[in-house]
């Protein structure tokens, strides 16, 4: 062990199948191979927290038991495995990639390493017992991404999700488009930051929670719909001249697992009204339900719409995209960190987290 971080650490762990973790002592690992020892600086929640949390029938199809959680994180290097290479050093700062790769499958060999065939996953008990819901990690060095900013550790622990809403866009390229983004929970958000840096012409947002709406404002939003109250419609015609948008987010599935979701079926039957001919529409949010498109000729074929989906952020274009967004401020992503906790503290983290009462939930081990 290195002098100064001891042999005995705090960590969450789930330990068997069922709600909740165990806030205990566990050794503090050591690196083997090409593995780094990251004591962690900060670790961000998201949507798919709240399923492993309550250990529900998601988590039971994309976790494994026994594991540490949490994949949004921010750490510092402190000791390596010695097998890793020359492009990391004690000292610096690096994020998780998740998306655990196998670097052999044809994914890998084509540059698409993030949907790789025989994906594991960090804090998700896949390929790993790991996460960073702990005060040290252990991350093999090919799924760290160096930072090469001085960005803060709150927002260097979000840039794994803000990847996925670059990624998505990047799918779809809202430059000079008029583009609507429905919902508005924290990937809902950073795809409407980053649109707007991304050279949209004008962002509407809709979603049926008020504080999300005034959230949408504060980063970048022109037009925000509240669907509880207004014609999504109506407002998507007016603006765009009877047109439609040219560019269409679904980011619903995953806001926040409360009654915040619209239906992909009521997505599907909106492009018919909001999207113009031509159009681009990506898929962010995790449905859950079967997804049923109505009238495919009318609603999709003969408007010759181009239909996309999201599974993470290409490794490492996106990283270093977002980093250098949010580092020249860009995009102001401080809004949207509304709560910082110790990690000793989870239980309320993740009660504030399901209640939706706020938006990127921090954890900070060893506080």
């Amino acid at each position: 062990m290195a002098a100064g971080h001891g042999r005995v650490m705090k960590a969450l762990v789930k330990e068997s199948a069922g709600p909740s973790y165990v806030y205990k002592d566990v050794p503090v690992p050591t690196p083997r191979g090409d593995e780094l020892l990251v004591k962690v600086g900060k670790v961000a929640l998201c949507g798919s927290d709240i399923a492993l949390y309550q250990w529900n029938n998601v988590a039971q199809k994309i976790a494994t038991v026994p594991f540490t959680p949490g994949h949004e994180v921010v750490g510092e290097v402190m000791e390596m495995g010695e097998e890793v290479g020359e492009g990391f050093a004690v000292g610096d700062r690096v994020c998780v990639e998740n998306h655990f790769f196998c670097g052999r499958c044809y994914q890998c060999t084509h540059d698409l390493r993030h949907i790789c065939q025989n994906l594991d996953q960090f804090g998700h008990g896949r390929g790993t017992v790991y996460g960073g819901c702990s005060e040290f990690t252990i991350v093999p060095s090919r799924y760290a991404y160096r930072l090469t900013t001085d960005l803060d550790d709150a927002r260097a622990a979000i840039l794994e999700p803000c990847g996925v809403a670059h990624q998505a866009l990047e799918e779809i390229d809202p430059k000079g488009e008029t583009i609507l983004i429905q919902g508005c929970g924290p990937v809902g958000l950073f795809a409407i930051g980053l649109a707007k840096v991304m050279g949209a012409k004008r962002i509407l947002a809709a979603d049926i929670v008020a504080t999300r709406l005034q959230s949408a404002i504060k980063v970048g939003a022109n037009v925000t719909i509240d669907c509880t109250k207004q014609s999504l419609r109506d407002i998507v015609m007016r603006e765009t001249e009877g047109d439609g948008v040219g560019r269409l987010v679904e980011a619903t599935g995953a806001a926040s697992m409360v009654n915040s979701c619209f239906s992909l079926l009521s997505l599907l039957k909106c492009v018919n009204f909001y999207c113009r001919k031509g159009g681009r529409v990506v898929l962010i949010g995790l449905p859950k339900e079967p997804i049923h498109i109505e009238r495919p000729l009318e609603d999709v074929i003969f408007k010759s719409l181009t239909l996309k989906t999201v599974h993470g952020r290409k490794i490492f274009h996106t990283w270093s995209e977002v980093e250098r967004i949010v580092h020249q401020n860009k995009f102001n992503m401080e809004p949207l960190v509304t709560h910082d906790f110790p990690l000793s503290q989870f239980e309320e983290a993740f009660r504030v987290l399901m209640s939706g009462e706020g938006c990127k939930i921090l954890l900070t081990p060893g506080s």
